[in-house]
């Protein structure tokens, strides 16, 4: 073990306190895993998707359709993360059981595209999203991209402070998105339905079984992000069946949240008004408070915006940190403050290069990126759950945990058959974009092997490796 020095300890230190395995806090509980999961998924999405789809399907029942589709969809996904978070509680999430059941390669490209385009990419679009929403509340002037740059680095610093710090906050953030969810909620069913609008509806883009599995894109968009509560397994109090519980409850939460979102926009709005509408949000608080709405919505779009920036600031660096403790990234990464035992540098490194993402304007065409290599992994952790269950039987040693996958394997096969249609369905939808994301998960492959050959002639910490 190399000395410690300086403000930093080495991975696997620790300085008071119950530690994980790697030395990071022990913190979260129950209700802020649970949070963790709903903030996770909920972003700025929730108050603009609903006009997206209902733009592409117009169809009431279609819509209402495709949103209870994608909600079936993440909570199979969350009954295999359930399961995967019993047998292997660590931080990393999907890094740690695509490293266990397939080897570092596959984990290093989940991390690498993780911290190059897709959470980056994300929150730097909220990022904009949050200034923009603020310039608004506050009547013009503010600079967005001062903005940008100060929010982060207020989430990077308030993180730095611990896990606790970072927990409290984005529980409290994500306690307010919830409860301005419901409030609009309930005035949208509280307004007189709409009188249909008396205009053409936009034309759909495409049409039939294409056009419903384009409309999907945005809705299975909106519902993924209940693994990055899993990043931080190994900070939650026992983990095995917190994680496993916050998961189920927490997806199901989310898909109450957006079915009543989609039903409340169709109610105070009407299809066509909604399908015509970039800020229904907007619209049904105007409807209620004339004069007030667009400022209302403001306030609600930009504290969800925040509260997704702050979960995410949380979760994610564990995943690089982890990284860095096997050897497959920066060695600096893997280490840890001595005062709060904080992964400052993989918190350093997420919020300077979504800074650099969103100010340079990146962020825009990363989105078009992401979503076929998000669920291509999706797909690949879930079938880790095949390997696990197979090495238990053959008495190997990973623990069988206390949740298991209701109806196993026809569920589990049905989430990875359900991936690979999404995937299918955006490369169809969108060939381009897609190839660029995989042509950019693909460009992790040089990084691994310098890395992976580099810690094979370092003794150290880092010595002795997964292989």
């Amino acid at each position: 073990m190399a000395e410690a020095a300086g403000p930093f300890i080495a991975v696997g230190m620790t300085a008071g306190g119950e530690t994980d395995a790697r030395g990071l806090r022990v913190a979260i509980g129950f209700p802020s895993a649970v949070m963790l999961v709903v903030g996770g998924i909920v972003g700025v999405g929730v108050f603009v998707n609903p006009a997206v789809v209902t733009r592409s399907l117009h169809d009431p029942t279609l819509v209402t359709l495709a949103w209870t589709l994608g909600g079936a969809v993440a909570l199979l996904g969350a009954f295999v993360y359930a399961e995967l978070a019993a047998r292997l509680p660590e931080t990393g999430g999907d890094y740690a059981y695509l490293r266990a059941a397939y080897g570092p390669l596959p984990a290093f490209l989940y991390g690498w595209t993780l911290l190059l385009v897709v959470q980056t990419g994300g929150m730097a679009a909220v990022a904009i999203v949050f200034a923009r929403n603020l310039d608004l509340i506050l009547g013009g002037g503010v600079s967005e991209p001062l903005i940008v740059v100060l929010t982060l680095a207020a989430l990077a610093g308030i993180n730095l402070l611990g896990v606790a710090s970072g927990n409290g906050v984005q529980t409290v953030l994500g306690a307010i998105k919830v409860a301005m969810i419901l409030a609009m909620v309930v005035v949208g069913f509280a307004l007189p339905a709409h009188p249909p609008a008396m205009v053409a509806l936009p034309p759909a883009r495409f049409g039939g079984l294409k056009g419903f599995g384009a409309a999907m894109i945005p809705v299975v968009f909106s519902y993924g992000g209940w693994q990055t509560a899993s990043f931080v397994a190994g900070e939650m109090k026992g983990a095995r069946q917190t994680l496993a519980r916050a998961l189920v409850v927490g997806v199901l939460v989310v898909i109450g949240l957006y079915l009543a979102v989609t039903l409340a926009c169709l109610k105070a709005l009407g299809v066509d008004a909604l399908a015509h509408t970039l800020t229904p949000a907007s619209d049904i608080l105007s409807r209620a408070l004339p004069g007030l709405g667009d400022r209302l919505a403001a306030i609600a779009v930009g504290l969800s915006a925040l509260g997704y920036l702050s979960q995410s600031m949380l979760t994610a660096p564990r995943v690089y940190f982890a990284m860095a403790a096997d050897g497959l990234f920066f060695r600096q990464v893997a280490a840890l403050t001595r005062s709060s035992g904080a992964p400052a540098a993989a918190i350093l490194i997420q919020a300077a290069w979504t800074a650099l993402l969103a100010l340079s304007g990146t962020y825009e065409q990363i989105l078009g990126y992401v979503t076929a290599m998000n669920f291509l992994f999706f797909g690949l952790s879930a079938s880790t759950i095949f390997v696990f269950r197979r090495r238990a039987r053959m008495g190997a040693s990973t623990a069988p945990g206390g949740f298991r996958i209701p109806l196993h394997p026809l569920t589990t096969g049905l989430f990875i058959l359900a991936c690979a249609l999404v995937v299918a369905s955006t490369f169809w939808a969108f060939p381009v974009n897609s190839l660029i994301g995989y042509g950019l998960l693909l460009a992790g492959v040089p990084p691994f092997l310098y890395w992976r050959h580099a810690v094979r002639r370092q003794p150290g910490p880092f010595a002795g490796a997964p292989p």
